[in-house]
């Protein structure tokens, strides 16, 4: 489900690749989701491991889905007279590695090997800075709809194919935005079942060890 998609600077037309460092399969990008470029992401510390998978929500304007909020806030275009709230957000530099729509449906917007701006101020096992060793995946939705059948099929497919690429990442060191910045944020919220995503990934064969 993996592989590395770069443009050919010769023909501009996408090939299909692998990398190898550090003496394990290290990936780019999703081949099941649709790629788009966002400008809001740098390189990780040399002395970074991809260790973490942090699940957030997100839904432009507030509760409305199907737009193009989210595409636009990731990608730099948003457009403040769209929207009221639009006008609150202008400026801001975010992004995730992944957006898993309602109808299941995956846009990636930063390499894997590369730091989006996703978690903000945060810790986990009391490591900071948690961007420098996450993947962030956004869940179009809010704290209290419930997702659908969809995204969870999109989001198991998504996440055994990261813990397969980086085997740093238990199921134990899958979390939610608010697990690693309480108080601050609250998503993906009560609405997402955590129960059923872990068996998800259990059945797929993956370590629930927290280490």
């Amino acid at each position: 489900m993996f592989a590395c998609v770069d443009l050919s600077p010769v023909t501009g037309n996408v090939v299909t690749r692998f990398d190898y460092q550090h003496m394990g399969l290290s990936v780019k990008f999703f081949s099941g989701a649709t790629q788009k470029h966002s400008p809001f992401y740098d390189a990780r510390p040399a002395d970074s491991q991809i260790s973490l998978l942090v699940i957030h929500n997100i839904s432009l304007p507030p509760g409305e889905f199907n737009t193009s909020g989210i595409a636009q806030l990731f990608t730099g275009t948003l457009d403040p007279d769209e929207h009221p709230f639009y006008r609150e957000i202008a400026g801001l530099k975010v992004s995730a590695h992944c957006v898993i729509y309602r109808n299941g449906e995956i846009e990636q917007y930063v390499p894997f090997t590369a730091r989006a701006w996703h978690a903000g101020l945060s810790v986990f096992q009391g490591h900071s800075r948690c961007n420098d060793f996450a993947i962030g995946i956004e869940m179009e939705g809010t704290d209290s709809l419930p997702y659908t059948d969809a995204q969870y099929s999109s989001l198991q497919t998504l996440s055994a194919a990261i813990l397969d690429a980086y085997p740093a990442i238990t199921v134990g060191r899958v979390v939610g935005h608010n697990d690693i910045a309480p108080g601050r944020k609250t998503d993906p919220g009560p609405a997402f079942d955590w129960g059923r995503y872990r068996r998800q990934l259990f059945l797929s064969g993956k370590k629930f060890s927290t280490i």
